[in-house]
């Protein structure tokens, strides 16, 4: 889940307002582990990593095929994490917003808009700082989202990566030998030679892409507050869900949610500091698909298959993570009349939103009241509760589409290999003697 952001608070230059802190539990070791399981839950950056490496590298690892297979996919899924989950916010937030982009702002404004840049567009446009502040604010966004495409070009190049990493490390370039599959393991030069042309080409063209999309960043952050059309560009650059909303007049509240919230690629304020947003997560993953269906051609068709077979449903996993269980299995505790300080329904009738960490000693405080008893104790109820509503869906989530994913696209490379050897094999026909009666009725070859 992502930390909400509280749209009513302004932005000035004076005011400086303290984060209320959020301390861990101080009881039991299984509800610390409990406290810490629906803190990670709550940093995107952290919960995706965790189920991301429990999906896609851990059944793998143990349903490993060969060492080169074994080798290959932990190096794809180590630098693939990082580039999923942290790469953003690393180049966003340090790279990017205390060093490069700050560097090209006027010397009085550095660190007025260092300050401000983690703040929403909308909340930008209802603070009382001055119009070109808050055009520098939007341009200044606009310009290291611009420069974090390095992300979803290092996403679509990794493919390569990873077919160059398996040939010069293992000469292997023939996926049925990298699956275990092919036991005789003869490689053909031809597709080596195509493998590593192709794969050094678009790793030169990612590396050109990357130094140009930080170079158009740093002009727009430092020049593009002077032109309104720069300023209105950034803006659908950092929130398209909200311009698609507008263009198309759509008025349903969950599709401007959806919109919203899964094509915003502008980052998360999280106390200041940029923080990876689900729409910039759904872009990376989509990106990576088509990097991945592009390199796995070079390889053979079972990698092109077993990429279309798997993948799609790993995208759509890493993107929505078990937000979808999740409020199936929030409707079903809500029916039940389960936890009702956690969860409760809006007036019309759907479930609200589940209260963060944060909020959790104040209900605590206000339980222990009622119920003449310790805040501890009620705290220690509500975070016990909390990590049920999380981690049941997680739980299951993990296991459907970790073990059983993996296990069922293995398992169908297998049988089009076989299938394949054995229409390869198979043995020519003898040709049919016709009757000169019916020779008029035989199939002529072309």
């Amino acid at each position: 889940m992502i930390s909400k952001i509280n749209n009513n608070t302004s932005i000035t230059s004076k005011i400086n307002v303290k984060t209320p802190q959020n301390p861990s539990f101080q009881g039991a070791s299984s509800v610390k582990f409990l406290d810490a399981f629906i803190k990670s839950q709550e940093n995107l950056s952290s919960t995706r990593f965790i189920q991301g490496t429990m999906t896609n590298w851990f059944p793998k690892a143990v349903l490993s095929r060969s060492l080169v297979d074994f080798c290959e996919f932990s190096f794809l899924e180590l630098l693939e994490s990082g580039l999923f989950y942290f790469a953003a916010p690393f180049f966003g937030e340090h790279l990017y917003k205390n060093k490069l982009f700050k560097a090209v702002q006027p010397k009085l404004l550095k660190n007025e808009i260092t300050k401000n840049v983690s703040k929403s567009v909308r909340d930008i446009k209802k603070s009382n700082l001055d119009k070109t502040l808050q055009n520098r604010l939007i341009t200044a966004k606009g310009g290291i989202l611009l420069g974090c495409l390095a992300v979803p070009a290092l996403e679509y190049s990794i493919g390569f990566a990873k077919n160059l990493f398996t040939l010069k490390v293992f000469k292997v370039s023939n996926f049925d030998n990298v699956a275990n599959l092919n036991h005789d393991k003869k490689e053909d030069s031809a597709q080596q030679k195509r493998v590593e042309s192709h794969s050094k080409k678009v790793l030169l063209k990612t590396g050109l892409l990357i130094p140009t999309a930080i170079a158009g960043g740093l002009a727009l952050a430092r020049f593009g507050h002077k032109s309104p059309i720069a300023v209105k560009l950034s803006h659908a650059l950092l929130e398209p869900g909200e311009a698609i909303s507008k263009v198309f007049n759509i008025k349903s509240k969950k599709a401007n949610k959806f919109l919203k919230e899964y094509l915003k690629l502008d980052f998360v304020d999280n106390n200041g500091k940029l923080s990876l947003s689900k729409g910039q997560l759904a872009a990376t993953c989509i990106t990576g698909l088509f990097g991945y269906s592009s390199a796995s051609k070079d390889r053979g068709k079972l990698d092109f298959y077993e990429t279309w077979t798997r993948v799609p449903l790993v995208v759509l996993y890493t993107i929505f993570g078990s937000s979808i269980l999740d409020s199936g299995f929030k409707k079903i505790l809500a029916n039940k009349g389960k936890f009702p300080e956690l969860i409760k329904r809006n007036a019309e009738g759907a479930i609200a939103d589940i209260p963060t960490r944060k909020e959790l000693p104040a209900i605590a405080e206000r339980l222990a009241k009622i119920n003449k008893s310790a805040k501890d104790v009620e705290l220690a109820k509500l975070i016990k509760q909390k990590a049920v509503i999380t981690g049941v869906p997680y739980a299951f989530s993990l296991l459907a589409m970790g073990f059983t994913l993996s296990a069922v696209s293995r398992a169908w490379t297998k049988y089009r290999y076989n299938h394949q050897s054995k229409t390869q094999n198979a043995p020519q026909s003898l040709p049919v003697k016709f009757s000169p009666v019916f020779e008029g009725f035989r199939t002529k070859n072309v």
